[in-house]
């Protein structure tokens, strides 16, 4: 496994967003190292949306600092976000049913000229994507709504991994699986982190997080309410901070480094 490096990939720090009279997030900070999955939970409201967009530069922040690598960045538009390498799966996939697994994957980045698509390089570069990611489909060429869920998704996260990203984002991604295809899925999950990815997993489901997150970041109310090393922290203590029976809960980043900035 890859060594998670001391420095954050990502640090955000006092990051506030309001929508008209609404303060979707008001003070936020976050850490995302590489080789690590950082699991964001909180309640319906709590900002988690409001926070990967901010990521994502779909809604900018209307204040705070964002650092990249060790270095001031300015997030404004989708377009920085991908520059810096942030790409981010939301939970509907975005997929075209009636394309195939290549057409979807390279959709609006082919390869080839003017005068004619290279199907045998994108062919190729989609075998060695998902074999990046254990996954084995027989056929690349059948349409995409013939797949499986499990199958889907691990579609749109080729297509994430397309463009080589240093910080990957899922938003919800075994909400409409399976028990069987969801644990399919979080293998694929530890796979990316032991390449050394970052990875930020937005999910309702705290089975999924204690099974593959380091660490736990809580929103609640658009704020942080608890910051927790995933093996040092019962559900019962995430379930409590998410639900505000634990305000202003203490963070913790392991037994030897206690952190209680972001509570």
């Amino acid at each position: 496994m890859e060594r998670v490096s001391d420095a954050p990939v990502l640090e955000l720090s006092g990051v506030s967003k309001r929508f008209g009279a609404v303060h979707a997030l008001t003070d936020v900070s976050l850490e995302i190292r590489s080789g690590e999955v950082v699991a964001l939970v909180g309640e319906s409201g709590a900002g988690k949306s409001a926070l990967v967009k901010v990521i994502a530069g779909v809604e900018p922040a209307d204040s705070g600092t964002v650092r990249w690598q060790g270095h001031a960045a300015r997030i404004a538009r989708p377009h920085d976000s991908r520059r810096l390498g942030i790409a981010a799966v939301y939970q509907d996939l975005g997929l075209c049913g009636n394309l195939d697994v290549v057409g979807n994957i390279f959709l609006g980045r082919e390869l080839g000229t003017v005068f004619a698509v290279d199907e045998v390089e994108m062919g190729r570069r989609t075998r060695a994507l998902l074999q990046r990611l254990s996954i084995d489909l027989p056929d690349l060429r059948a349409p995409v709504a013939s797949l499986s869920g499990s199958q889907r998704q691990m579609v749109a996260v080729a297509r994430a991994l397309l463009s080589d990203p240093v910080l990957l984002m899922l938003d919800e991604p075994t909400a409409a699986l399976g028990v069987a295809q969801s644990h399919r899925f979080l293998d694929m999950v530890e796979e990316l982190r032991e390449q050394g990815l970052a990875l930020l997993l937005i999910s309702r489901n705290l089975g999924d997080v204690k099974a593959v997150a380091d660490q736990v970041a809580v929103l609640r109310h658009g704020r942080n309410n608890g910051f927790f090393s995933v093996h040092d922290t019962s559900e019962e203590q995430i379930i409590a901070s998410m639900t505000g029976a634990t305000d202003n809960a203490v963070t913790q980043r392991g037994v030897d480094d206690v952190e209680e900035g972001l509570a």
